[in-house]
C-alpha cells in the first residue's frame, strides 16, 4: 500500500520514460519494494497473472527500456540501495539494485578505489 504504491498520474509518467527519444509510455502502477522477498512476491503475482515487470533504476537509460509499452508494474528498485559487502582484497564489491554509482563512489571514498563510468565487465 502507500506509500509503496502509486497509480497516480505524474508518478506513472515519470516512471514511464527515460533519456531516449522514445515518447512516454506508463506503466498502469508504480511499486517501490524494499527487500529481494517483495520483489520475488511481487514478480510472482505479475508472472501469475501475466501482467508485465518493467524494472525502473534512474532513468537515465537512452535506450527506451523502461518504457512500459504494454502497460504493466513499474518495480522502482530506488529503495534498494544497500550496499551489503565490499571485498579491498578481491576489488568486489556486493550491492542491492537501487545502488548509485554516485552512492558507491561514496561509501568507496578513502579506500583508493572507485567505480568509473562506462566501466565494461
Amino acid at each position: 500500500g502507500a506509500p509503496n504504491v502509486s497509480t497516480a498520474t505524474a508518478v506513472r509518467e515519470q516512471h514511464g520514460h527515460d533519456e531516449s527519444m522514445h515518447p512516454c509510455a506508463p506503466p498502469d502502477v508504480v511499486v517501490w519494494p524494499q527487500a529481494v522477498g517483495q520483489v520475488q512476491e511481487l514478480a510472482a503475482l505479475c508472472h501469475r497473472c501475466r501482467v508485465p515487470m518493467v524494472p525502473f533504476g534512474t532513468g537515465t537509460g537512452l535506450e527506451g527500456g523502461v518504457n512500459a509499452v504494454q502497460g504493466g508494474v513499474c518495480f522502482d528498485l530506488s529503495r534498494m540501495d544497500a550496499i551489503a559487502e565490499l571485498s579491498l582484497e578481491d576489488f568486489s564489491v556486493t550491492v542491492e539494485p537501487g545502488v548509485t554509482r554516485k552512492a558507491l563512489n561514496k561509501h568507496l571514498r578513502g579506500t583508493g578505489l572507485w567505480f568509473p563510468v562506462g566501466t565494461v565487465g
